[in-house]
């Protein structure tokens, strides 16, 4: 549900600002199926550390991290927001109910991070960048909105108003469609949703990562090429007032949103208007 000027809302933000989002990866148990997925579906070209950290490139200009997750963990997408300091960041996290996955540790040369869930479940990263690269967000392939899939949307706006002081606008109807946007002076920067019975009783809380389309290839033919590659889509192809999307699982099970921003509708008919919260894990 990313509003038509939320792309450039994230631009406009100051590198730096707590509660802006600044990196996303993906936990992949096969990265050589998950990097050769990306690269045919946004021809993303990588460089692999040492440790194995792949960090994928458009044009030299980052747009996501790949690794290898430990325990068993889920192959997943993660959003990672600024913060100043990732010490206090923890404390703040369990004073407000929230729980921490990953204590802070430091990553040499790229500042500190950490993992940790909200109270309502919902898991989050926290990054204070010592060396600051952008995320790169606004083109095709790159990031372009997140939003916290949820079942207890207040407790999710609760915790992350105090963290971020962030505004929250209602923009659903709070019953059938409970939807906020969450915006740092002014600018739309996140979205939060609360989940209904069209998500499987239990379904765990997440965010869920877009992606820019590029207009020349268009939502309906990622989606068909995703399906090729080893993926799937989960929600078919459709049109919401923020244009064309749909809903895809790559080749290792992560699922994320692609979005055709320039077929946003001007003019949205009745039957549209929820259509963006179709369950995407459904078959």
């Amino acid at each position: 549900m990313m509003p038509t000027d939320a792309l450039s809302a994230i631009d406009d933000v100051p590198d730096g600002t707590p509660g802006r989002p600044c990196w996303i990866e993906l936990a992949t148990p096969d990265p050589d199926a998950s990097t050769a997925f990306y690269t045919e579906l946004f021809g993303w070209r990588y460089r692999v550390g040492d440790d194995g950290y792949a960090m994928a490139y458009l044009d030299d200009v980052p747009v996501a991290g790949l690794y290898i997750p430990q325990g068993g963990q889920p192959s997943l997408w993660t959003l990672y927001l600024t913060v100043h300091d990732t010490g206090n960041t923890t404390e703040r996290v369990l004073h407000l109910g929230g729980q921490v996955l990953t204590a802070p540790r430091e990553v040499v040369g790229q500042g500190s991070l950490l993992v940790a869930t909200d109270p309502s479940g919902g898991p989050i990263g926290f990054w204070n960048q010592d060396r600051g690269w952008n995320l790169g967000t606004g083109f095709p392939g790159a990031f372009t909105w997140a939003e916290l899939n949820t079942w207890d949307g207040r407790a999710a706006d609760t915790f992350f108003g105090a963290l971020f002081d962030f505004e929250q606008t209602q923009i659903g109807d709070g019953v059938d469609v409970d939807y906020t946007m969450w915006s740092l002076d002014g600018d739309d920067v996140l979205g939060r949703l609360r989940m209904g019975p069209e998500f499987p009783p239990g379904h765990p809380p997440h965010w869920m990562v877009f992606f820019e389309v590029d207009p020349a290839v268009g939502t309906d033919a990622t989606a068909a090429t995703a399906a090729a590659l080893g993926g799937a889509v989960s929600v078919a192809p459709f049109d919401s007032p923020y244009g064309r999307a749909a809903v895809l699982e790559d080749a290792t099970g992560a699922f994320f949103t692609v979005l055709d921003r320039s077929k946003a509708l001007t003019i949205v008919p009745e039957d549209v208007i929820g259509a963006e919260v179709d369950d995407p894990y459904a078959d």
